[in-house]
């Protein structure tokens, strides 16, 4: 089977499960899983951060930071498209008492700044309290520049806000542009890193900040249900994910890469082919959209499928089944009437 649909179908590494299986255990809402406290250690020192938190999911993580950072009745600013706005359940609203405001993501996935400058409230009983900037890298593949990264951190500096990375792949990014992640995750008070997409853990993510940030975060993840005790056999997978998975998702890259030449030579869809990092997107002709894709399945090859197609690379697809999407697609396209 290959599976295009998302870099969150990868299955754990020969190492991962090796790790998991021998992995030294305590009671992590104690505190006392070494190999939980040895991951949170690593990866605040990793992205230079006091602390870090272990946690269930990305979802997990985001709400965790927008609850730690926001009061009830206060606000975050973010983008139309961000995860922690559209696609996780309306949490920070519902769990928290925190407003969104969102506001329209340019092109490149950007917030313009100066829409954020108009978006904060000023200081009056009317009005949510805005606290929070949140961005996201990447967003829909594409690698936030780190020039705006910069001026965002200067913005929220200036307006006294925080400022959160939604970092769900933020290794893609680091990798894109040849930097380490600690050079993106400077410029922001918290981070989340999803451990089980590209990185390929089977489950996690961290998130980090200060010390005090985190011990808020803490109590949170505790009221949230996410204490999880002998958390070690995931943290053992998730120690591996961060540090020798990182490197690996160039390979992700060049294959999205070919993916994407491959499928310019069809000219049912070559005008509407755009690649970023590890995702490729591909505009269909509405009517075909629903045969092509049952056409693939039966070819064991999944896809996703909405206005247009997102074919996600990861370690568990190779050259040669990009070489095999290819000719499956072109073959689709040659059979039609």
């Amino acid at each position: 089977m290959i599976d295009l649909r998302s870099d969150t179908v990868t299955q754990p590494t020969a190492a991962m499960r090796k790790a998991m299986a021998n992995a030294e255990v305590g009671d992590d809402v104690y505190g006392d899983d070494p190999t939980v406290n040895r991951l949170q250690q690593r990866a605040a020192e990793m992205l230079g951060f006091e602390d870090a938190l272990f946690t269930s999911s990305g979802t997990q993580a985001n709400l965790l930071a927008l609850m730690s950072h926001c009061e009830r009745g206060d606000e975050y600013i973010c983008g139309q498209l961000a995860h922690n706005y559209k696609y996780e359940a309306g949490g920070a609203a519902i769990l928290g008492s925190i407003q969104p405001q969102p506001i329209a993501n340019n092109a490149d996935g950007s917030l313009p700044l100066t829409e954020v400058i108009a978006a904060i409230k000023p200081d009056d009983i009317h009005f949510a309290r805005t606290k929070l900037l949140s961005l996201e890298n990447t967003i829909g593949g594409k690698v936030l520049p780190q020039a705006y990264l910069a001026e965002a951190q200067q913005l929220a500096f200036y307006h006294g806000l925080k400022i959160h990375l939604d970092g769900a792949r933020i290794a893609n990014a680091a990798v894109a542009q040849g930097i380490r992640i600690a050079d993106i995750a400077q410029h922001f008070d918290s981070v989340s890193v999803c451990l089980s997409k590209g990185l390929c853990a089977p489950v996690g993510s961290l998130l980090l900040g200060s010390e005090h940030f985190i011990s808020r975060a803490r109590r949170w993840r505790k009221m949230l249900g996410g204490g999880m005790r002998q958390a070690g056999i995931l943290a053992a997978a998730a120690e591996i994910a961060l540090t020798q998975q990182v490197e690996r998702l160039a390979d992700d890259h060049a294959n999205a890469a070919a993916l994407a030449a491959g499928l310019t030579e069809i000219d049912e869809i070559a005008a509407g082919v755009e690649v970023h990092t590890n995702m490729v997107f591909a505009t269909v002709a509405e009517e075909l959209v629903p045969l092509l894709v049952e056409t693939l399945a039966e070819q064991g090859i999944l896809i996703s499928a909405a206005k247009r197609l997102r074919l996600v690379t990861h370690k568990d697809i190779s050259a040669a089944d990009i070489t095999r999407v290819v000719a499956a697609c072109k073959d689709f396209f040659a059979k039609l009437p």
